[in-house]
């Protein structure tokens, strides 16, 4: 499953359906800007390039550039 956001976190395009989309699209924008903020504050030199979530049943991978947020979500048994 695919979904690309712009860097507002709006879908740009998806795999999914509306409501999973707008569900993934709004959550993952929201930690990610947190995890850049919490990577700049240990380093401000640095910046985050990639961001990996691994549950049970998802495997959730985010791809953060400027203008964009490139999220794949796939199931980590397969």
């Amino acid at each position: 499953m695919l979904v690309s956001t712009c860097k507002y976190g709006i879908p740009i395009r998806t795999t999914l359906d509306n409501s999973t989309t707008v569900q993934y699209a709004g959550l993952l924008h929201q930690l990610t800007m947190k995890a850049r903020s919490t990577v700049r504050d240990i380093d401000p030199q640095n910046d985050l390039t990639f961001l990996r979530i691994r549950s049970k049943k998802h495997e959730i991978m985010v791809a953060p550039d400027k203008e964009y947020l490139l999220i794949v979500i796939q199931n980590p048994s397969e």
